[in-house]
């Protein structure tokens, strides 16, 4: 869950890597630190805490190293040991020759440490990385060859991994490799980067070659060579990378979460697209390998993810259930992972992950695989690991998304469920062709409804003022808005750490009702449709018990002005579609809050948005 960053050719390294890691800060940011190549050795700079700390440490040696043309750059989120500038990468060998970084989690890191140490190795962090830095310096002394070194080091590593190594007898040379985590090649004219995602490269170039598992690259100035795990030179693969660098740009917004809140509506548009052309028309999801004879043999789909897309996989299954009459479970994947795999050909496996690399999912995705399931995906990434790995693909289309606390992805996600399980009912001919006319009408509606939310909200930013103060705070609602009552609840707690948690709103009065008082605020999902009734009456339940009420409603019902304090309103929508309308004001409430509150809404403590580690 870490960034990596590395570079070899012509230009000055130092700005390159800082401005890598800049674009990485997503990943983590507890520490940071380069290894750089000067003359003839390697000199290591590091810092605790935000990357503008390891450019005040590289300050006074800005003259020195404007010379230096090769080296590589970490950020970490910390696994194993704590955030301190010990602990930071790049990490060294015991005669410090050898620089290494790395994102993943070395497994079998306490038993290597333990052998190592006895051969004489002095070790300095608490790290499970540096017993990789030792390792391969082991394998060095030995066969006196780099990328023999580091293929034979990674032979003896388990676990999930991405590596960048340099060496004093090296000049200008990264030799870099991956399992179980990302990493590309950024090629360029007389240069090479290594990065641990595309923004870190995307303003130098836009040609790559994604490395796969167990794959070993060796960089200079001159060449790239890629061999595979025997030490044979294999063909390379490069791509041109489908990402513009405008997209890393706050565009005139304060935060880039609230720009990417604004980006919704477009984000909207954009999965539509090539998918569905006209209410009339089918939907067209030409990645979806899905015919009427494989959904006739599916006994049931399970949904695996995490975090944000767990909440997203909710929805979709309550949308596929209603329309296709499918029996779906909804797992969170690092659960998932570590059961008896209950799956088999019968089985559509589907799996939810904005970066494409969210390292539980990609566990379960395999386990799901080899019992022989059917494996669709949804993210934002076609070019992710997972990706590769499915049988079917919706790719979101959401495109780059820096904050941390997703906000767009969920959009997309939510809009993806939409296509997927209208698209099997077509196939199945589960539902009459005049309903799923209506149901797409008013899909493609949904864009104007929540660029109308965008353009007011000024309530919004005053409930956002009332309640900034408060320090616990409860979400209900009931039916296809339970999962939105639970992002809404997630997008608070990431950002402004306020402990906010969703509820059904039925499961109040068994036992939450008992936290209720005059302190605790209270947001009721109140959406037109089967369960307005219920959720009203429940809240009223919380009215009796002094809680501070608010709505965030679609209804013009004059009694909701007696009952509740503050009043959102959105929109008129069908009821399975509020979810997209209902979570833009509430994923506003949360920016407003924390951002009255002064927290770093883009970078909000211990989090990271890539989570490639289990």
């Amino acid at each position: 869950m870490c960034g990596i960053v590395g570079y070899t050719g012509g230009k000055s390294v130092v700005d390159i890597l800082i401005d890598g890691l800049r674009q990485l800060e997503y990943r983590g940011y507890d520490s940071s630190g380069v290894a750089v190549k000067c003359g003839e050795d390697i000199k290591v700079y590091k810092a605790e805490g935000k990357l503008e700390n390891l450019c005040k440490v590289l300050s006074p040696y800005k003259d020195e190293l404007k010379t230096a043309t090769c080296g590589i750059g970490h950020i970490r989120w910390a696994t194993h040991g704590a955030p301190t500038v010990l602990n930071a990468h790049p990490h060294t060998c015991t005669c410090g020759r050898l620089a290494l970084v790395h994102n993943g989690i070395i497994e079998n890191y306490k038993e290597i440490r333990e052998k190592l140490e006895k051969e004489g190795c002095t070790f300095r962090s608490q790290t499970d990385t540096e017993v990789a830095a030792h390792l391969v310096a082991k394998k060095y002394a030995q066969t006196k060859d780099l990328t023999e070194a580091v293929r034979l080091a990674t032979k003896e590593l388990e676990g999930a991994y991405a590596l960048c190594v340099m060496h004093n007898d090296y000049k200008n040379t990264i030799v870099a490799t991956k399992r179980n985590a990302p990493l590309l090649v950024g090629v360029g004219d007389g240069e090479f980067f290594a990065a641990s995602d595309v923004p870190a490269i995307i303003k130098y170039t836009n040609r790559a070659m994604y490395l796969n598992d167990n794959e070993i690259v060796t960089l200079t100035p001159e060449k790239m060579v890629l061999i595979n795990s025997d030490g044979k030179e294999i063909p390379q693969k490069i791509e041109t990378l489908p990402w513009e660098p405008v997209a890393l740009s706050k565009r005139g917004y304060k935060h880039f979460m609230l720009k990417e809140i604004h980006e919704q509506p477009d984000v909207i548009r954009n999965i539509l697209v090539g998918k569905l052309h006209a209410p009339d028309e089918p939907i067209v999801l030409n990645e979806v390998k899905l015919n009427k004879d494989t959904l006739k043999n599916l006994n049931r789909i399970q949904i695996i993810a995490c975090g944000t897309s767990l909440h997203a996989a909710m929805v979709g299954k309550y949308l596929i259930e209603n329309f296709c009459g499918i029996a779906v479970d909804v797992e969170a994947s690092s659960e998932y992972i570590y059961r008896k795999t209950v799956t088999d050909s019968h089985t559509l496996v589907i799996g939810v992950s904005q970066s494409g690399e969210t390292a539980d999912t990609l566990t379960a995705i395999r386990q799901a695989k080899e019992k022989g399931s059917h494996a669709l995906i949804i993210t934002n990434r076609p070019d992710s690991a997972m990706a590769r790995l499915a049988d079917s693909l919706i790719p979101v289309n959401a495109g780059i998304e820096v904050s941390v606390a997703a906000t767009k992805s969920y959009t997309a996600q939510l809009m993806a469920f939409y296509l997927l399980a209208l698209y099997m009912a077509e196939v199945k001919n589960s539902v009459d062709k005049s309903t799923l006319t209506s149901l797409k009408s008013e899909l493609m509606l949904l864009p104007q409804k929540v660029e109308r939310i965008l353009a007011h909200t000024e309530n919004i930013q005053k409930c956002a003022r009332a309640y900034a103060s408060t320090k616990d705070f409860i979400y209900i609602a009931r039916g296809i808005n339970f999962p939105t009552a639970l992002e809404g609840a997630l997008k608070l707690k990431e950002i402004s750490y306020i402990n906010a948690t969703g509820y059904p709103a039925g499961e109040l009065k068994h036992g939450p009702i008992a936290m209720l008082d005059e302190t605790m605020p209270v947001l009721s999902i109140l959406m037109r449709g089967c369960v307005y009734e219920k959720l009203l009456s429940n809240s009223e339940e919380a009215k009796a018990r002094n809680a501070r009420m608010i709505a965030l409603t679609n209804s013009d019902d004059e009694k909701l002005d007696d009952l509740f304090d503050y009043i959102i309103r959105v929109p008129e929508v069908q009821e399975l579609f509020s979810p997209v309308i209902a979570m833009v004001p509430l994923q506003l409430l949360a920016y407003y809050i924390a951002e009255f509150l002064g927290k770093d809404v883009d970078q909000p403590r211990n989090l990271a948005k890539s989570v490639t580690v289990e």
